[in-house]
């Protein structure tokens, strides 16, 4: 039973939304919205689940001393803090809180997305590297794309880079585009078909689907 109502659960759910897109009736509608409260309801106390989940996992790994614990002292200490202010003296702007968020949070979240700067730049290197005819034409596209995307493009002559690299744009990248996200939802209805017939039940925490 501890698998059998969860998995019948999530069939009726599943049934329910696959068919409130076809039946415009007020009561599905009803039902529909009332559904979605739900849902944020449960989001609401996963949220407080997943906070939870942290705290304990930091204490653990203090208590046993594991390798890197004194961040988990850091992000302690930075949740004790913030979450006093923020219950104290609220959030509005001109608050601690938003004092915080603003010269510390933001700015680190500025750094961390700055680095991704040398892994874009490190992973395009390893790709540009023109070993095959793909990679050469991918090499070649993205040099027209750089270029034409740059002022120092009009000064070229006889070649009208800006119109090619909008050509590029939006026909080649726009096809790979749309055979990519064909194949994210053919996967999306495949994975949302197997939890609601209950054959995916990693979710669940039972392991893989059976």
């Amino acid at each position: 039973m501890r698998l059998q109502i969860p998995i019948a659960m999530g069939f009726l759910a599943g049934v329910f939304m696959f068919v409130q897109f076809f039946i415009p009736h007020q009561m599905i509608k009803a039902s529909f919205k009332d559904a979605l409260d739900w849902a944020i309801i449960v989001g609401g106390f996963a949220l407080v689940l997943g906070l939870g989940s942290l705290f304990r996992t930091h204490v653990e790994k203090i208590r046993h001393r594991r390798e890197g614990f004194g961040y988990s002292f850091v992000t302690l200490i930075s949740f004790a803090v913030m979450f006093v202010f923020g219950i104290v003296w609220k959030t509005d702007p001109g608050t601690v809180f938003d004092w915080l968020f603003m010269n510390v949070q933001v700015p680190l979240e500025a750094t961390m997305f700055s680095l991704l700067a040398f892994f874009i730049a490190s992973a395009a290197y390893r790709t540009f590297r023109a070993r095959s005819v793909e990679a050469t034409l991918l090499l070649l596209a993205a040099v027209i794309v750089m270029l034409g995307r740059v002022p120092i493009s009009d000064k070229i002559p006889y070649l009208n880079l800006h119109e090619i690299t909008e050509w590029i744009m939006m026909v080649p990248t726009v096809a790979a585009k749309r055979g990519i996200l064909f194949g994210v939802a053919l996967g999306a209805v495949a994975t949302a078909l197997r939890i609601i017939l209950g054959l995916e039940r990693s979710h669940l925490g039972g392991g893989g689907g059976q």
